[in-house]
């Protein structure tokens, strides 16, 4: 299951993914907000890494204004991370190289529909696993205080 969220920066953007999602037939969870008024995306940023941190949730994605702001707060949670894309490289290598169980986007900085493509790719790419793998192990380290 996917968890989807956003400040009201990303609102939009959102709102298209979640329809997009549903149109692909993936199980998701929205966690708001559900309208334009004010919000501080750390809240809504901690749901959604929260979920994914504590296994409840597969993946998740997040938007705010500029994506920096959720990327900062969902990567604070151990098992997630958390990439910031702005493009269909970042995108597929957040998933390929990294594993990025949390998509990261910009509301005011992509358009709707290139935010969607970015999520497309996102959610099309597999993880290449291989040589990879070492280097999200050791960041499963670093989050356990086993520094080498």
């Amino acid at each position: 299951m996917y968890v989807v969220a956003s400040d009201h920066g990303g609102l939009e953007l959102k709102e298209a993914i979640v329809a997009l999602l549903a149109e692909r037939g993936l199980p998701y969870t929205d966690l708001g907000p559900i309208d334009l008024d004010s919000v501080d995306y750390p809240d809504f940023g901690a749901k959604v890494a929260g979920a994914v941190s504590d296994g409840k949730a597969a993946a998740g994605i997040l938007v705010c204004g500029t994506g920096i702001g959720m990327s900062i707060v969902a990567n604070k949670f151990p098992r997630v991370r958390a990439a910031l894309v702005h493009d269909g490289f970042t995108a597929r290598m957040a998933k390929e190289h990294n594993n990025a169980n949390v998509l990261v986007l910009g509301g005011r900085i992509l358009s709707t529909g290139n935010g969607l493509e970015l999520v497309k790719i996102w959610l099309d790419t597999d993880y290449a696993g291989g040589r990879h793998q070492k280097r999200l192990d050791k960041i499963s380290q670093i989050e356990q205080g086993i520094v080498s």
